[in-house]
């Protein structure tokens, strides 16, 4: 009956949707390497509870940009029977460093159990394939709904005070999403998912020396000076380089990381920025405007050793 009402109200609300699903038994936590927060759980011990499982990596802008309304799901329903676990499935090798793992989930204030699933073990088992990932699972352990990418907090919200048995949620029309104007994707250094590096038909590994393109299209970057280029990402390898990027966003983030520290030079639209220092492995916010326009970066790396992985748009 509460399934049956949770999809006949799934047709009531706007933007994008919970899609619900076939109620399923859904699967463990598979090869977890530790638990932060938390003694181990599994979906046994949680028989019961509500719960909400999180996909998410540190790096990964979308993940940060959605994860205050999870923590403000989890300390407002964990006392009325919702578990949130955060499993925290790496896209990049650093990503699978507990120390960093550590490091992100104080810095960012997550409070709910967090998974580090460093094989992609559950990753595997769930089938997912997206971060952020949510999966709500009702009290009897059956999959009720998902939910991929940011946006839609309300429902989601609305979905587990459903199973908690209380009162819906009144969606506020008039709030503005600022994901709409973005118009431009992620894009990776690494040759493995490189599209948007101007001048290069097929990406290929190892050092080479680049010459900036004369113009950039909207979501091209282009380099400058000698870099190696791996899977995962583009390493500054002589004394000096540049990147110059043309994209349309109101925020600009990479993430990165350098042997030594390095203070990166930012210009946009020809006025300077404040620097960045780069040195752990994160994400780095290199403009933060309100201008959802058309934008050209210049980025001046004054030594080697820079490891760029992606530029990500907010």
């Amino acid at each position: 009956m509460l399934l049956a009402l949770f999809f006949a109200l799934a047709s009531s609300f706007s933007t994008r949707a919970l899609i619900p699903v076939t109620a399923a038994q859904v699967p463990d936590f598979a090869g977890i390497d530790r638990w932060i927060n938390s003694p181990p759980l599994t979906m046994a011990t949680l028989r019961g509870k509500v719960v909400l499982v999180d996909f998410w990596a540190y790096s990964c802008i979308n993940c940060l940009r959605a994860m205050p309304r999870t923590e403000h799901l989890y300390e407002t329903y964990k006392d009325k029977g919702l578990v949130v676990v955060g499993v925290h499935s790496p896209e990049f090798d650093f990503e699978g460093n507990a120390a960093n793992v550590d490091h992100a989930v104080r810095r960012l204030g997550v409070t709910y159990p967090v998974a580090l699933d460093n094989h992609l073990d559950t990753w595997n088992a769930w089938h997912n394939q997206y971060w952020p990932a949510q999966y709500l699972i009702d009290q009897n352990g059956n999959l009720i709904g998902h939910q991929f990418g940011e946006g839609n907090y309300l429902r989601m919200e609305n979905a587990v005070r459903l199973l908690l048995g209380m009162n819906l949620l009144a969606n506020d029309a008039s709030s503005d999403n600022a994901l709409d104007r973005i118009g431009s994707p992620e894009m990776f250094f690494g040759s493995a998912h490189q599209k948007n590096l101007a001048g290069v038909d097929t990406p290929r590994n190892g050092i080479q020396r680049f010459t900036m393109p004369g113009r950039l299209a909207l979501n091209q970057f282009g380099l400058s000076g000698q870099w190696e280029i791996t899977d995962q990402y583009a390493r500054l390898t002589g004394d000096h380089g540049e990147i110059h990027l043309h994209f349309k966003a109101g925020k600009l983030h990479m993430v990165a990381s350098s042997d030594q520290p390095v203070t990166l030079e930012i210009l946009v639209d020809g006025k300077p920025q404040p620097s960045v220092t780069v040195q752990p492995s994160q994400l780095y916010t290199l403009f933060d405007s309100h201008d959802y326009r058309d934008h050209q970066l210049t980025l001046r790396v004054p030594g080697a050793g820079l490891h760029a992985y992606t530029f990500s748009f907010g």
